[in-house]
């Protein structure tokens, strides 16, 4: 077996092309409701991030209960970003990937590690409401058009995302 080096293999980019999809939403339509995903998908990439920094780095008297539901949370929002990534993909557009696709996009604030317990809970408050107000502004454009498997997705999402701030605002209530 021939050994080359790197700089002398032949690696040839295929002719890229593309076929839209045919989903009887129109192409603008479509784009409108990816675009919207797309930021769904930043949001809760960051929200990801944010949650399992805060799961990773919490101290105080409350490190149990947020350690736990931190777990549980990324762990939910991991699966939910493969899934809205693979529905911008069915719509026709490339999902953004990159973590300054994602800066650009998000709402989410930057995690702080140096954060006191009960401001990691305000911030993860913050930020689940956030979400909640990109998935209902995701929603719009995919109910216009009963794109039912997009409008399911997020409104699945509103659910979570819902419940989960109700439950760090009842940390926070006296």
């Amino acid at each position: 077996m021939e050994t080359l080096e790197l700089e002398k293999v032949k690696i040839e980019t295929p002719r890229q092309i593309r076929i839209s999809p045919n989903l009887g939403l129109g192409e603008h339509k479509r784009k409108e409701i990816a675009d919207s995903l797309k930021k769904v998908l930043a949001d809760s990439y960051c929200l990801l991030v944010m949650t399992q920094n805060y799961h990773w780095n919490v101290r105080g008297i409350n490190f149990k209960v947020i350690h736990e539901l931190t777990e549980n949370q990324y762990l939910d929002i991991f699966k939910a970003i493969d899934d809205i990534a693979e529905r911008i993909r069915t719509l026709g557009e490339d999902a953004p990937g990159t973590m300054t696709e994602f800066n650009e996009l998000t709402s989410i604030n930057l995690p702080n590690k140096e954060l006191s317990d009960r401001e990691m809970i305000v911030d993860l408050l913050e930020s689940n409401e956030t979400i909640v107000k990109t998935l209902r502004n995701a929603l719009h454009p995919a109910s216009e058009v009963n794109d039912e498997a997009t409008a399911d997705l997020v409104t699945e999402r509103l659910k979570v995302h819902e419940k989960v701030a109700w439950m760090w605002r009842g940390h926070l209530e006296q």
